[in-house]
């Protein structure tokens, strides 16, 4: 199997942690690693052979994360258009080198996963069910929870109930509560963690059926003699912004997909990393120096700035992050509205 870790996005959501010029999987959030770092570690369990699709205003931020790595294993986009065509670019390079029919994991570089055992077996897994059934295969988490904020797979017609196999049924949009409720509690449905695994037969074959213009895009690239000359470049800019979910996914005209037996979190806001970072007994976390914090409990307080003093006294359920880029002041429930004060900074 090869593995390609599709490492780009500017984190708004975690301003003024990540910024433009790094977002979150070049930080390190929940441990001494970065998020990068720690997908490659996972990535490594599924493969010998890894990718890494980044856009070029990060490439050498990343290249110097994985310094392991050799030049041809980084595929730069010189432009961001979106996760359908990075895909392309990674179908693109892979076919050039590569089996036809050898499976292809596509992850996520900010994703937070413990249990790496886990994750290496389901994609294991889906690898099988792809190659025996000639479909991409997608994996899937069992919620935990009614969320609001990920968009849901719904299961139907197992194919190998033994290993938690399916038949994908259709694909739902983010739902109100009452919806997302309704979701946890027919048991028919996984949160959509965008992974999934085809080879490059199976999705040059998939957008045959369903999308045509993906296709024109792939061959497009690939009549282009050099990866990376200017010929290729100035075609990758002229493709259009597609997201790959949209684009392909959900439109195939069938997938399986396989319920994870690992642990999962998409870090997109300070209230998801509050939760998988160490506490104390009140609930709080702190990093970095000057913080002085008086009867306080469940806050997430980070001070990049150590010159400079931090005092929160009397609260609870608040972030309080300064850096030399801002500083977010937030009640913890609603810090995954940092993103739209991000998006005017940034506009």
């Amino acid at each position: 199997m090869i593995t390609v870790i599709i490492a780009g996005g500017s984190g708004t959501r975690l301003w003024p942690l990540s910024t433009p010029k790094y977002p979150k999987h070049l930080l390190k959030l929940t441990g001494e690693r970065t998020m990068l770092q720690t997908a490659y570690e996972r990535a490594s369990k599924l493969s010998d052979t890894i990718y890494i699709v980044t856009e070029a205003s990060h490439s050498d931020r990343v290249r110097e994360q994985l310094p392991e790595l050799n030049d041809e294993a980084f595929l730069i986009e010189p432009g961001r258009r979106g996760t359908a065509h990075c895909i392309i670019l990674a179908l693109d390079v892979i076919a050039r080198d590569h089996d036809h029919e050898e499976p292809i994991a596509f992850i996520h570089s900010d994703h937070y996963v413990r249990d790496i055992g886990g994750f290496a077996r389901s994609f294991a897994a889906a690898a099988k069910v792809s190659q025996a059934n000639n479909e991409i295969t997608l994996i899937g988490i069992e919620p935990t929870f009614p969320s609001t904020g990920f968009g849901y797979i719904e299961r139907d017609g197992v194919i190998n109930d033994s290993i938690g196999v399916f038949n994908v049924e259709s694909f739902k949009e983010k739902p109100d509560y009452e919806t997302a409720k309704s979701y946890l509690e027919s048991g028919r449905y996984l949160w959509n963690c965008g992974y999934f695994v085809g080879s490059v037969n199976t999705f040059l074959g998939e957008m045959k059926l369903s999308a045509p213009n993906l296709q024109a895009d792939f061959e497009t690239l690939a009549s282009i003699a050099k990866v990376g000359s200017k010929e290729y470049d100035e075609a990758y800019l002229a493709l259009d912004n597609q997201v790959i979910d949209i684009a392909l996914i959900e439109k195939a005209k069938s997938l399986a997909v396989v319920s994870a037996g690992f642990d999962w979190m998409d870090v997109g806001s300070f209230n998801d990393l509050h939760d998988v970072v160490p506490h104390d007994m009140q609930g709080n976390y702190f990093s970095g120096d000057n913080i002085h914090a008086l009867d306080v409990e469940n806050v997430y307080i980070r001070n990049e700035e150590d010159g400079k003093p931090i005092a929160v006294i009397g609260l609870n359920n608040i972030v309080v992050v300064n850096t030399p880029d801002g500083i977010l002041v937030s009640r913890k429930d609603v810090s995954y509205r940092t993103g739209e004060v991000a998006k005017k900074l940034q506009g």
